[in-house]
């Protein structure tokens, strides 16, 4: 490992949590087609293998939200920069994040999505940081807790580097995505 990574989660861990949820997923959605919803980029990874472990058929679609003129502030303007394909009215459908931090963005991504009248909407994360949470969201599936630190790997990255980590390692000197 490269210096100023410290591994947090293993492959194994990883590879492990994702089965699990799988099962679960697999059971609380069997018989309804369910809408998996991978918010770009980070959650590619998550989604590809969490789908790999839903037995139940699933139609996987891509959003893309941005936030701009935040920097380091935590607020800023959200928008949409990917919008979905497919169509969510009376679908019910699951959202798979990578890591939910302050909620912010997720608040944002929600709010838009009810207005398409899903017939259920839930949220499914790896990585849930509930210290650093600001707006109130449901997190209804989640891999793993972690407390307030900058994480890198599976997807997730600092400016664009680290995503292909088969681990998730805490970056040391990491700022805010």
């Amino acid at each position: 490992m490269e210096e100023g990574l410290r591994v947090i989660l293993t492959k194994e861990e990883i590879e492990a949590k994702v089965g699990e949820l799988g099962e679960i997923l697999s059971r609380e959605y069997e018989g309804k087609n369910p809408v998996l919803i991978s918010v770009l980029r980070g959650s590619v990874y998550f989604a590809v293998d969490l789908s790999r472990k839903i037995s139940t058929p699933f139609t996987l679609d891509f959003i893309s939200i941005s936030r701009y003129g935040g920097g380091s502030n935590p607020f800023g303007i959200v928008r949409i920069t990917k919008d979905l394909d497919v169509n969510i009215s009376s679908r019910h459908v699951l959202v798979i994040e990578d890591i939910v931090d302050t909620g912010l963005s997720l608040n944002y991504l929600l709010r838009n999505l009810k207005t398409r009248d899903p017939a259920s909407l839930k949220v499914c994360t790896l990585l849930n940081v509930e210290g650093r949470r600001i707006a109130n969201v449901p997190v209804d599936y989640k891999g793993f807790d972690l407390p307030d630190i900058f994480v890198v790997g599976y997807g997730l990255d600092y400016k664009e580097e680290y995503r292909n980590l088969t681990c998730i390692a805490e970056f040391k000197g990491g700022e805010e995505k």
